[in-house]
């Protein structure tokens, strides 16, 4: 056996308790071997779904008056929840190592025994969270030639909603409902046959109007006909039944992309400690204004825009020409979330990070399938820059190419040598898939990847890119800007959007859709006219977003946030859960709350495998012959970068932890939201 086996041994131990109850480091007596501490790994670089980084130890021994010092390298495979934010990791392989003040090759025979009985009890774990703060190949999986123009920004001083319609409006008859409606909208907006007028369901509110796309007014009596659609609809789905307003929001309904911000009356600021900036105080959108130069920003999928009024015009504005003040904007503070789309913030960072780190699960060839419709027979279109080809006449993404056709479905690629199947399992995806442009509305199977095959499975795994989460340089944006022209036939299918729907992100849950449809505008009628889902496949319906009114990244920790609204999800943000033949591991976390205890964590090491050790006043010393002295330049930047990384990684974890809390408090009992808004 060899030094690499020990230090093999000695690096599961540590990266299994990085999430342990216990602080760090962590302690280990092998009898007359000697006592071991184990320092919290430090991560590098992620490459698919292979992680590797080092790890600094230390030995005391009874034969040596100091303890002997170490690094190790290594890398290791990730198995991932995204739903717990923990990563568990597997065949882990030490790929070099540093050990200078340990000689005796029988003693490492001896302590390798030991470690060998101790190994097998020991789970290797890791959170997500600090996974994300302590990598730094940020230039890993950037999204190319994004769109970033300002889709129509619409300003109103009262409270408003805005109704997407995807395109002119497109009128079926819906057997179901037995009266006319409006398809391509995820809002249900009926023509009642009886006296021709539109109706528009709110959910606590009913809306009439003889134009659907202006006019717009609360109804004081529904038809009974609409009476009857409305308990239907409050029966099958009771957990998106609002409380009636006093007041209902108005209705500003668009045919293309667009975006509505709004305030209460007129609009309010108020200050940013340490910066020349104003926030619009009676608005729950991410609305500033820089005093120096009296330019609005505005906030919008992650895209910033700048204007001299509110009323607009606007324009992009990347995020280096941003004014430095964003970057200053006190952690803690009530907008302390916009920092992740600030480019240079350690949340910018750690939002680029973990829109790399891939959902994992295993595919059993035998078990797993895959159903697609067409509307009338397959058609194909051209895919710009590559050699396949999309089916323009499916809600599927079915992509042709020379060697047969792919079809990915809910984060799984499937091959046949027909359009219409029989669909089997893949163990490749199609040669030109990395070169699908940002303007095809395939582009998000990119971010659907196959790391391993064997005769019976297939481990796959999908990046947030899949679900529109997309790093455009130094921060993440939602969608990629284009807008996909949707498919009209006997049925209509609908292409993810990026704009519209007022997407705000969240460090530990993702991009979440805005406050302005909390109020139940998008009710039950995405099933009710049998179609289904107008957010898939493969795009999914994000989880409400309710505003900030705290730090987010303070120490008080984020404020609840539902992540329970979803359609085709089964309420998870994973979405291989509950698919025949496919599993994937639910990775629970220890005790949240608790299991991010303090850490006593004071040794380091840096890329060339030197130890640092932390003192009390903040001051490091470097490890050399045997004994500690003070030292400086570039490698101890590096080493108190590692240790803030830990800091700022455990904080993620403490926040996460707390949001979890809220949510298992509310579980079982109804929960008031801002808007008025009960959920069951």
């Amino acid at each position: 056996m060899s030094k690499q086996t020990l230090l093999f041994g000695l690096l599961i131990f540590a990266i299994s308790l990085c999430h342990a109850q216990e602080s760090w480091p962590r302690k280990l007596e092998g009898k007359d071997l000697g006592k071991f501490s184990i320092y919290e790994p430090q991560l590098e670089k992620l490459q698919g779904n292979i992680l590797s980084g080092r790890a600094a130890i230390s030995l005391s021994q009874k034969s040596s008056a100091d303890p002997l010092f170490g690094a190790i390298w290594f890398k290791a495979e990730m198995e991932t929840d995204r739903t717990t934010r923990m990563a568990e990791l597997k065949k882990l392989e030490v790929t070099d190592i540093r050990l200078p003040e340990l000689k005796d090759s029988a003693e490492i025979e001896k302590i390798i025994s030991y470690l060998e009985s101790e190994i097998p009890k020991w789970k290797l774990r890791r959170t997500l969270d600090d996974i994300a703060t302590e990598l730094e190949n940020e230039d890993q999986g950037v999204a190319e030639n994004l769109k970033n123009e300002p889709p129509v920004i619409l300003y109103a001083k009262k409270q408003s909603v805005l109704v997407f319609i995807d395109g002119q409006p497109k009128l079926e008859q819906d057997q179901k409902l037995k009266m006319p409606r409006v398809v391509n909208s995820v809002f249900l907006i009926l023509q009642y046959p009886k006296d021709k007028h539109f109706y528009l369901r709110g959910s606590a509110s009913w809306y009439m109007s003889d134009s659907i796309t202006t006019g717009w007014t609360p109804v004081k009596k529904l038809p009974k006909d609409l009476l009857e659609i409305d308990k239907q609809i409050k029966q099958q789905s009771p957990d998106q039944t609002d409380t009636v307003s006093s007041t209902p929001p108005a209705v500003i309904v668009t045919t293309s992309p667009a975006e509505l911000i709004q305030t209460k009356g007129e609009a309010s600021f108020a200050p940013i400690d340490s910066t020349n900036l104003l926030y619009v105080s009676n608005s729950d959108d991410d609305l500033f204004m820089h005093a120096g130069s009296s330019t609005f920003y505005v906030l919008l999928s992650g895209r910033w825009y700048s204007s001299s009024s509110l009323n607009g015009p606007w324009a992009f504005v990347q995020g280096a020409k941003l004014p430095a003040d964003f970057a200053k904007i006190p952690r803690g503070s009530k907008k302390d979330a916009i920092l992740s789309s600030v480019p240079g913030t350690d949340e910018a960072h750690d939002a680029v990070i973990d829109a790399q780190l891939p959902q994992t699960a295993k595919v059993e060839r035998s078990k797993a399938t895959c159903t697609v419709k067409y509307d009338g027979d397959p058609a194909f279109d051209k895919i710009e820059g590559t050699m396949l080809y999309i089916a323009k006449n499916s809600s599927s993404t079915v992509i042709k190419a020379s060697d047969g056709y792919y079809c990915v479905e809910n984060g799984v690629w499937f091959i046949s040598p027909n359009a219409n199947g029989p669909w089997k399992v893949s163990d490749s995806r199609p040669k030109d898939v990395e070169k699908i442009p940002a303007s095809s509305p395939a582009y998000n199977i990119k971010y659907v990847y196959i790391y391993e095959t064997t005769p019976q499975y297939v481990y796959v795994g999908y990046t947030p890119g899949y679900m529109g989460c997309y790093v455009a340089g130094p921060v993440v944006v939602y969608g990629t800007g284009y807008y996909y022209y949707p498919w009209y036939g006997v049925y209509y299918y609908p292409r993810p959007v990026t704009y519209g729907f007022s997407m705000h992100y969240n460090p530990y849950t993702g991009w979440h859709l805005g406050f302005h449809y909390s109020s139940g505008f998008f009710s039950f009628h995405v099933w009710v006219g049998g179609h289904p889902g107008y957010w898939g496949p493969p795009m999914y319906r994000p989880p409400y977003y309710h505003p900030y009114h705290g730090g987010m990244y303070g120490h008080n920790g984020p404020v609840y946030v539902n992540r329970n609204v979803n359609i085709n999800i089964n309420h998870t943000k994973n979405i291989y859960t509950n698919r025949a033949g496919v599993s994937t591991r639910d990775i629970q976390r220890n005790n949240p709350g608790n299991s991010t205890a303090p850490r006593t964590n004071n040794l380091v090491s840096d890329r060339q495998g030197n130890v640092y050790k932390q003192n009390q006043n903040g001051s490091l010393q470097q490890r050399n012959n045997g004994s500690w002295s003070p030292t400086q330049g570039p490698s101890t930047n590096e080493a108190n970068r590692q240790i803030q990384n830990q800091q700022r990684g455990q904080q993620r974890n403490q926040n996460f932890d707390q949001s979890h809390k809220k949510e298992q408090v509310n579980a079982g009992r109804p929960s008031t939201n801002q808007a008025g808004r009960t959920r069951k």
